[in-house]
């Protein structure tokens, strides 16, 4: 039963056969909105009420009427659409095959196969056992994508379900209302605009925002409701003086003005920090004409009246919206100086902004039928559904969504001219993961209009973006801190994921070859039997997970090493006691393990430093160097001990840090920062440690390559004439 609204009567009577002359009121006003349907499609309609009628006997909503109101007022919400038949069949049964005896087959025989589909995709996962309410959200969002990209009327039903449920959403507990309009707000209006339905956006809006902020919400609509009658005259007064120069120039057209709704404006005030009284484009309005040709000269006509206000103009005819949004926008010096804003756009693009994917429906994808905003929506679901096989969680995924819902986007072009929209704040980063991950993956920068920038740098509409990619380059776990879109994430975390995992792998392998060659054997001299009984008894399905396992610091490999070398039945093995330590060969690290090799924090070394490894659970090898004063605490444990060494081959920037003491005097500080980097070293911290009238010491956290860069780093910052000391720290 759904979560929404539904109370399913246990001990309520079942209801009595529907006679076939008795047709309730609820199911002639769908009728009446779907008239453009032929008799044989609405008889299947009046049959698939009083299916479902029959199949939800004795269940009623928490307003008390029977349940079986609330999917046929789905299909109604739908029929003003102008959907198919199968659509509105879809509508009526959407929740039979959850909280009903009716199953599929029979759905099928009934109704046909892609009915049966349909309502299969809409079905909630609420029977399901999740960790919390929130998984179950977020996994049932998955599964609605993941059958929206097999047809996309479900998200249509979908839709319409949760406007009829915020509709009715009075009969709620006060904590279910705000969950609702929560969920309403942050997922189901922004799927609408993504999907170009503007009516549903708005009203799932006004409703969401009604139901969390009711107060809020009464006293915007006053406002608009009671605007000063001098505001309201000049009003007309714009109005009259456009439709005059319009009729004048010839241009047949349809003049509408519009009220922006209490959540546009609410949204407005708090993002632009505005009072009611600031927020002056409340009103605008929208000319609709013949043709594409007639919406640039209506523009110039509206210019000719009023003056344009200077960068407020958009063309989303010429580059329509990742929705197929397309209209002229501008906004004009009205009397007295009030902003009013002006929509113009042909009666073709009135019709997709208002209903997007749902006018013109056609059945099938890559038909002839096929519009612009359906080629784009199925667009966006296939790449969301890409995404979702990636995602480590589907609490992840929903995240990455919401990102890739935010209303404002940025238009840019890749080099060969195609166009990509890409979320507000989207680096080029982003942009190359829009194009292929594979491109993403092996980013190192960017040109835009030409120019070398770096991966981080955000975009603007209209650049011209050039990824420059090298074979060996791999994505950089800090590159999560500035990525936006929900694809760039996901491939980044699942890339690093996979090296980690690899480099694991290979260390892990090393340590256990190191363990058995104490023991005078060799991970390739164990009896193939012996192992998979090893991997079988710990549950580990392959090797790889049991060698990632050791290198993570889960696994000791001297153990490992004695169960594999032990006899099995056949009396008793070597003992752990008689296993020879490590042997004197030291592991060759090149710096860049990820995931399994880390520095420690309080000795911080770098290339040419003699280092020791210690093996700790769960972080895997923690480097520090020999002279580092917890090394004797750690000496206590011998068995933890792993011998490393610097591979001759080291990359990468490394931590280091330096105490430095300076006269305190006015850009002593400029002074060494200035040495530091001309020894080519970065400063990533600077603290103060002591400081008074005459001395002050600093710690400079820097990045070095390896040793002798810090010694060339020390030499420089002693020349400076302000230094007293420097010592790494």
């Amino acid at each position: 039963m759904s979560s929404f609204d539904r109370v399913a009567s246990s001990n309520a009577p079942a209801a009595a056969p529907v006679a076939a002359d008795e047709v309730p009121e609820y199911v002639l006003e769908l009728e009446r909105a779907a008239s453009y349907l032929d008799d044989d499609q609405r008889a299947q309609l009046r049959k698939a009420w009083r299916i479902g009628a029959l199949a939800h006997a004795g269940q009623t909503r928490k307003s008390g009427e029977p349940y079986i109101t609330h999917p046929v007022a789905v299909a109604k919400v739908l029929a003003e659409q102008g959907l198919d038949v199968e659509t509105l069949i879809a509508a009526i049964l959407h929740d039979t095959l959850e909280d009903t005896e009716l199953g599929r087959d029979e759905l099928v025989v009934e109704f046909g196969e892609t009915v049966a589909e349909l309502v299969d995709g809409v079905t909630k996962l609420d029977k399901l056992q999740f960790r919390d309410r929130q998984e179950a959200a977020a996994e049932s969002f998955r599964k609605m994508l993941l059958a929206m990209s097999r047809d996309l009327r479900v998200i249509l039903i979908k839709l319409a379900d949760r406007l009829h449920n915020m509709r009715t959403l009075g009969a709620q507990k006060p904590e279910s209302r705000m969950r609702i309009a929560r969920e309403t707000l942050e997922i189901y209006a922004p799927i609408a605009q993504r999907l170009g339905m503007n009516l549903f956006k708005a009203e799932l809006q006004d409703l969401g925002f009604r139901a969390m902020h009711p107060w809020r919400h009464a006293v915007i609509e006053k406002r608009i409701r009671t605007q000063p009658v001098m505001r309201r005259e000049l009003l007309a007064q714009i109005e009259a003086n456009l439709a005059q120069k319009l009729a004048k120039e010839k241009l047949i057209h349809r003049l509408v003005s519009r009220v922006k709704s209490p959540w546009s404006i609410y949204t407005k005030m708090r993002t632009e920090h505005k009072s009611f009284k600031q927020v002056m484009d409340v009103f605008g309005f929208r000319v609709v004409v013949r043709n594409v040709g007639d919406c640039y000269r209506a523009l110039g006509v509206v210019h000719s009246v009023y003056k344009p206000l200077d960068s407020r103009f958009r063309d989303f005819i010429a580059i329509p919206k990742a929705n197929g949004y397309q209209s002229l926008h501008t906004v004009l010096f009205g009397p007295y100086g009030s902003p009013v804003e002006v929509q113009i756009r042909t009666e073709e693009m009135d019709l997709v902004a208002e209903r997007g994917i749902a006018a013109h429906w056609s059945y099938k994808f890559g038909g002839d039928g096929f519009n612009g905003a359906q080629s784009r929506a199925h667009h966006w679901v296939t790449n969301l559904v890409e995404s979702q096989r990636s995602a480590g969680s589907s609490l992840e995924f929903l995240e990455n969504v919401k990102v890739d819902l935010f209303p404002d986007e940025v238009y840019v072009f890749t080099p060969k001219g195609d166009i990509l929209s890409l979320p507000r704040n989207s680096t080029a980063l982003d942009f190359a993961y829009a194009v292929h991950t594979d491109i993403g993956n092996t980013a190192v920068a960017a040109r835009v209009d030409g120019k070398l920038v770096p991966l981080r740098t955000r975009l603007a509409s209209g650049q011209r973006i050039d990824v420059i990619t090298a074979k060996s380059a791999t994505p950089k776990p800090q590159w999560l801190e500035f990525v936006v879109t929900g694809k760039a994430r996901t491939a980044i975390r699942q890339q690093l994921k996979q090296l980690e995992h690899e480099d694991a792998v290979q260390i892990g392998h090393r340590m256990l070859d190191r363990a058995l060659e104490a023991m005078d054997t060799s991970l390739e001299r164990v009896p193939a039997a012996r192992l998979d009984a090893f991997l079988s008894e710990h549950r580990y399905p392959r090797l790889e997970a049991l060698l990632a396992d050791i290198a993570l610091g889960n696994r000791m490999p001297q153990h490992v090493a004695v169960a594999l070398v032990r006899e099995r039945g056949n009396g008793p093995g070597r003992r752990d006691e008689e296993v020879r330590g490590p042997s004197a060969e030291a592991i060759q690290i090149t710096g860049t393990e990820k995931g399994v090799i880390s520095f420690a924090n309080c000795c911080l070394p770098v290339p040419g430093d003699e280092i020791m490894g210690y093996h700790t659970a769960g972080k895997g090898i923690v480097v520090h160097r020999h002279d580092c004063p917890n090394v004797a605490e750690y000496r206590k444990s011998p068995e933890r001990w792993v011998p490393i060494g610097w591979d001759r081959e080291v990359r990468g920037d490394f931590h280091a840090a330096l105490k430095i003491e300076v006269d305190n005097r006015p850009g002593a500080l400029a002074q060494i920062a200035a040495a530091i980097a001309e020894a080519k070293a970065n400063i990533d911290r600077v603290e103060y440690l002591e400081r008074d009238a005459n001395v002050a010491v600093l710690r400079f956290g820097i990045e070095v390559t390896d040793r002798s860069h810090i010694a060339d780093v020390m030499r420089k910052v002693r020349k400076v004439t302000v230094a007293l000391g420097v010592q790494r720290i």
